[in-house]
């Protein structure tokens, strides 16, 4: 179905649910409705963050508009719309009241309109609970960036946004029906948790947020961008647009979920700020870098011992030696002078032929203990044997403290990540000291460290992974992005041909450029920070390396 056809006004349709209806255009006083949009952008822009914007530009990329159309005589009218979000990449939450008007006229159709790009969607409603106004709507076609869901309700005076797409922001703005179905980006008020209240047999979220028609559907989403219910309706006062919103609460969408056998992220993490995270590890680091200055004194310490000691040794070992060359050569010469006192008693008897012999025997005796006496080593030998001994002995540890090559499984630090979505499983890095991860991926040597830049296909993502074999500390980094910004980034990448492990340095160099260009087209900061503390195992390996 084409989104983008003639479209009018369709006033005969009924007027639906009168707290909350998304598709009813009642007539409001102009500047009245300017007074409120310029109201509600001015409380987006007042309102203090505490956590990363980033993240909740990148929750908004999940929001779209669902808009209902009908057909009649070859002819699309717009009907109304509302807001709902991708929890799944080809799967759209949204209210039961918006689409409720497709029971009374088959030929209401539904289209999806996201924030960003060029395309719009056909939708099919594929679940619906009127009990806990839900309603699961399956992308015809296309994929979506996915938000994740709260696992634990937020405490009260949490704060939080509400994300959609407010008729009175439209008609403020003057746009037409036509100008509505086009994608843009979705409208965020901040609000504040007052508590949760159980409304007409369901779970709710009452929050200050600001609402009005168009929001229900779309996501109440915490300062990290994860979900803690679906805008649903709000309270009225004096015939104005609410003052309070409701919220389903996250335990009636998981349970619709559930029964619906829809696979979503579930996010079981405290919401922390990429600021504070690194304030952190600055702190850490500094402490990391006086822990290390006292190692090396004391590793300088040691060696010292080990060299006057192994000195020491070396010199008893001279002393010993020369002792035992003396000790040889005097014994030489005892054995010499009994050869000469043979050599003469042999003389007086005459008899020549064994003088000759004892007196060879008696030289030689002679000549050895002169060699032993002369081959005795010197003292300045001290300082090579010492020197052999504590190469030897600084070796031995080096080798106890392991080499930086080899197989390494990596395991999450809760404490040192902000995580947004699901908590990460291990991951598997057999590692060589040229920089080869897996045997088949290759990371660069900067500032950083080992550093690998991964541009993902199937989503808007782009990665920063770094290994440090001494620390034994694997990080990711991982940037939410744009259409414009991702497509950007796989140009870049494009540039890179070579995808196996190399050591050859102009391919080592290009990668470095690829590298750079990519960093220098990511935002300052990234979505996700995820540190692993890494441990030595075992080659065999079926894991998910990097």
């Amino acid at each position: 179905m084409s989104i983008r056809t003639a479209l009018c006004d369709r006033r005969s349709f009924p007027a639906g649910r009168s707290v909350t209806s998304d598709y009813e255009m009642a007539d409001m006083n102009p500047m009245r409705l300017i007074a409120l949009a310029l109201a509600m952008l001015a409380t987006v822009v007042a309102t203090p963050l505490s956590a990363d914007p980033n993240d909740i530009q990148a929750a908004s990329r999940s929001v779209v508009r669902v808009v209902l159309v009908a057909e009649e005589d070859g002819e699309t009218f717009y009907v109304g719309h509302g807001s709902g979000f991708a929890v799944a990449p080809d799967k759209i939450i949204t209210n039961a009241h918006l689409v409720a008007p497709m029971r009374e006229d088959a030929s209401i159709r539904i289209g999806i309109i996201p924030s960003e790009g060029t395309t719009t969607y056909g939708g099919k409603l594929t679940a619906i609970s009127v009990r806990n106004d839900l309603a699961l709507i399956q992308l015809e076609k296309g994929r979506l960036p996915s938000v994740a869901l709260l696992a634990t309700p937020l405490d009260d005076g949490a704060s939080v946004m509400a994300i959609g797409y407010p008729a009175a922001v439209d008609r403020a703005q003057g746009l037409d029906a036509r100008e509505t179905v086009a994608p843009m980006a979705p409208v965020k008020t901040p609000g504040v948790i007052s508590g949760g209240r159980t409304t007409r047999d369901f779970d709710t979220i009452l929050h200050t947020a600001a609402l009005a028609k168009g929001n229900s559907g779309g996501p109440l989403v915490d300062l990290c961008g994860r979900v803690a219910g679906v805008n649903s309706f709000g309270s009225l006062s004096d015939g104005n647009d609410a003052e309070y919103g409701f919220a389903v609460s996250n335990r009636e969408l998981f349970t619709f979920l559930r029964s619906a056998k829809v696979q979503y992220q579930l996010a079981d993490s405290p919401c922390r700020s990429v600021a504070d995270l690194s304030a952190e590890e600055r702190t850490r680091a500094a402490e990391a870098a006086v822990d290390a200055r006292e190692r090396q004194q004391s590793a300088r310490a040691d060696q010292r011992d080990i060299e006057e000691r192994a000195l020491r040794d070396a010199e008893y070992a001279v002393i010993a030696a020369r002792e035992n060359h003396v000790a040889f050569a005097a014994v030489m010469l005892v054995l010499a002078g009994l050869g000469a006192g043979a050599t003469w008693v042999l003389h007086d008897r005459g008899d020549m032929d064994r003088r000759k012999i004892a007196g060879g025997v008696t030289a030689a005796l002679v000549l050895t203990s002169a060699l032993g006496f002369a081959l005795r080593p010197g003292f300045d030998q001290a300082e090579d044997i010492a020197l052999a001994a504590v190469k030897a002995e600084l070796g031995q540890k080096d080798a106890l403290a392991g080499a930086s090559a080899g197989m390494f499984e990596c395991r999450i630090v809760p404490e040192r990540s902000k995580i947004i979505s699901s908590t990460p499983p291990s991951v598997d890095i057999d590692w060589t000291p040229s920089g080869c991860v897996n045997d088949r991926t290759q990371y660069g040597q900067d500032a950083d460290g080992w550093t690998r830049v991964f541009v993902r296909n199937e989503d808007q993502l782009v990665a920063i992974n770094q290994f440090n074999p001494e620390t034994r500390e694997f990080r990711t980094e991982n940037f939410q992005l744009g259409l414009a910004a991702m497509d950007n980034a796989r140009k870049i990448r494009a540039r890179y041909s070579n995808k196996s492990c190399t050591t050859d340095p102009a391919m080592m160099a290009d990668l470095e450029d690829m590298q750079k260009a990519l960093r220098q087209a990511l935002p300052a900061q990234p979505n996700e920070v995820l540190t692993y503390s890494c441990t030595a195992k075992a080659k065999a390996r079926t894991g998910t390396g990097q």
